[in-house]
């Protein structure tokens, strides 16, 4: 598998979990939670982001 689409399922993993993370820390009003979760969900958009710009590099 190429390290573009491992980081690509990876960060599509990391948002999910993030926002699961986020919404259950809103519902049971922890915000110690909910920030994980804020911050989990933004990592996964970095490390897609960082997927793309690998793909862009690895085609010859």
């Amino acid at each position: 598998m190429k390290d573009s689409t491992k980081d690509t399922a990876e960060g599509t993993f990391h948002e999910a979990k993030g926002a699961i993370k986020s919404q259950a820390g809103k519902l049971t009003n922890n915000p110690d939670l909910e920030a994980d979760g804020i911050v989990e969900k933004i990592a996964g958009k970095i490390q897609q982001k960082i997927a793309q710009v690998e793909k862009i590099i690895e085609k010859p």
